[in-house]
């Protein structure tokens, strides 16, 4: 239960809805427990009317309303049809102002979780938006999206009907056990002797539910994690005809998520019998017992039929104790999954002051930087000392493995260095916020990622969605790729499918180029984003960027040389350290790796 004290700030968030749905919980209650009294009231009238009854006082022990009520009808002279046909409308007029009551009562509770819904779910969201690099590598998809759809599903019918009616319950069963125990308060403990009994099943079950519910989650992630990866690599699963073994690892999670819920299900199976069971006891106890009295005391004949009325009215709350029980343990078992990523503090984050504002212009210095992948031990980059000036244009070069993406990610701060300093502009990175730092640098990554959405729409992420179509096409005219557009169907309006699966690997990549072309930043990087393009795209897309980074500090990682491009630094990688830099006569003369590979390039495009 203490993991579900951190939904308190949503309730206090929304505690007018909460506290008014309270009221009326309180109040649809006592309307329920008058009819039973009126009731009682009739079933003695009937009695004095039955044949050799004898004149006796009726038993008058009601709530203070009934008391008014049975008091205004006394004042008139009603015949026995009159009385009875007035207290049944009255009974259907309580009856009607209850189902009002509980009307209302859902509107604000119910209405209240879904509230609390919507908020929680952009809570995560935002949440997850926050986490570190690091932490996406070491967690599934599939399970980011359980937890946030089916965990906060389940703990919505905490903060809604389990809340409702926990609250109906002990009300309605207050107001019960009240008006009994003001009636006879030996029948009321032999009536509610049941229910420690009750109690103890209730304790014992719940502790069962609580660990299987943990469990399913659990199952529940791992067969969602399944699904999604499936669905993402269908096209690799066909290529392999691999179709039938990930059936079967679905299957086998599928099998383990049925196996732990269908135990689960027997579990909250012995609810409702045991319910009915100590609702039936308590029934007979009460007519056994009413019954005993009655034969003594024939004035007590209603007030044994009230009683037998408050024991079946207390069918359902006590029958919702196992159910409410259950959805607030599954709920906690939810909240405990989310609180575990929801405590989770990125590590990069932004400065407490924001020193710094404007451009931060082009300017980048790498001074005896270190740093160790965390959940690897690898170690990406070792003692690396770089100075880039403003407008420079930088190849960057190196074996797979060799650290180059890792220079771009320590330069975006998707990690920080273990050691050293990396600075913009004579501005230390750590002391940049965030959102300006990663807005004025442009950044086209080694794995292409496209939405599914629009061409333009896909072009214009990153920048404000009214920018004007021309700049659009402008930015894809320098990636060269408005020309493949233009012979789209629908051309910028071309919905992309998921990851953009209805295009070419070139046409995915050139997009991204326009997608970072069009934010004009001061710093642009360029990780291996023309891969998959050939070479005469190639030389025509080196064309068009040399022309548009004229003024722009740009850095290209990249197995090839770009022979068409003149590049004022080139700095080869070597197992996370700098093996060669300069320009590109001072490497040839060097007759090291970059010489080697441009002479094989030459042959090979001869």
């Amino acid at each position: 239960m203490k993991d579900l004290s951190s939904l308190n700030h949503y309730f206090w968030k929304y505690r007018k809805r909460f506290f008014i749905g309270i009221f009326f919980v309180v109040a649809s209650n006592y309307f329920a427990v008058l009819a039973p009294q009126i009731t009682g009231y009739v079933i003695s009238l009937v009695q004095q009317k039955l044949p050799g009854a004898k004149p006796t006082k009726l038993y008058n022990a009601h709530d203070s309303i009934v008391n008014w009520f049975i008091g205004i009808t006394n004042q008139f002279t009603l015949s026995f049809g009159w009385l009875v046909a007035i207290c049944s409308l009255t009974i259907l007029f309580i009856a009607v102002i209850r189902g009002i009551l509980m009307f209302f009562m859902r509107q604000t509770i119910i209405v209240m979780s879904r509230h609390i819904e919507f908020d929680q779910k952009n809570e995560i969201y935002q949440h997850y938006q926050q986490l570190d690099t690091a932490f996406y590598k070491t967690h599934s998809t599939g399970d980011l999206m359980n937890r946030m759809a089916e965990d906060v599903s389940r703990v919505r019918m905490f903060t809604g009907p389990a809340v409702m009616y926990l609250i109906n319950l002990i009300t309605l069963i207050g107001f019960c056990i009240v008006n009994m125990l003001s009636k006879d308060v030996e029948l009321t403990l032999i009536v509610l002797a049941p229910l420690p009994i009750l109690a103890v099943t209730i304790y014992i079950v719940n502790s069962i539910i609580n660990k299987k519910s943990e469990i399913i989650q659990s199952n529940l992630s791992d067969l969602t994690t399944n699904a999604q990866e499936s669905y993402s690599g269908i096209r690799v699963i066909k290529s392999f005809v691999q179709e039938k073994a990930m059936l079967g690892f679905f299957e086998k999670n599928s099998e383990a998520y049925k196996q732990n819920a269908v135990g689960l299900a027997k579990v909250e199976a012995m609810y409702f019998p045991s319910m009915a069971l100590m609702i039936g006891i308590s029934t007979l106890a009460t007519i056994f017992v009413g019954g005993l009295q009655a034969i003594e005391d024939p004035t007590k004949v209603g007030m044994i039929v009230e009683f037998v009325i408050y024991i079946n009215m207390l069918t359902f709350p006590v029958s919702a104790i196992g159910w409410t029980a259950s959805m607030i343990q599954r709920a906690a078992a939810s909240q405990k999954r989310l609180n575990e990523f929801l405590t989770i503090q990125p590590t990069i984050t932004n400065p407490s002051i924001n020193k710094y504002s404007g451009s931060l212009g082009g300017s980048i210095k790498f001074e005896n930087v270190h740093f160790t992948y965390p959940h690897t031990g690898i170690k990406a980059i070792q003692n690396l000392h770089i100075d880039i000036s403003t407008g420079d244009k930088v190849l960057v070069l190196g074996k797979t493995g060799s650290g180059k993406t890792t220079l771009a990610q320590l330069l975006l701060r998707f990690y920080e260095p273990d050691s050293g300093r990396i600075t913009i502009g004579g501005r230390p990175l750590n002391e940049i916020p965030l959102k300006e730092l990663r807005q004025q640098i442009s950044y086209v990554q080694q794995d292409v990622f496209l939405f599914s959405d629009t061409v333009s729409n896909n072009i214009r992420f990153g920048v404000n969605p009214n920018t004007a179509f021309e700049k659009v096409k402008e930015a894809a005219q320098f990636a060269n790729v408005d020309g493949d557009i233009m012979g789209f169907d629908q051309q910028y309006e071309t919905m992309i499918g998921e990851r953009g699966v209805t295009l070419s690997g070139g046409q995915k990549q050139r997009i991204s180029i326009a997608r970072a072309l069009i934010k004009d930043p001061e710093i642009i990087v360029f990780d291996d984003c023309l891969s998959a393009v050939d070479a005469k795209t190639e030389k025509e897309i080196i064309g068009h960027l040399y022309g548009y980074l004229a003024d722009k500090t740009a850095i290209i990682i990249t197995h090839r040389i770009f022979s068409g491009f003149h590049f004022d630094k080139i700095i080869v990688f070597e197992e996370g350290h700098i093996a060669e830099m300069g320009s590109h006569d001072h490497l040839m003369d060097l007759n090291g790796y970059y010489a080697e590979l441009y002479r094989l390039q030459l042959t090979q495009e001869a």
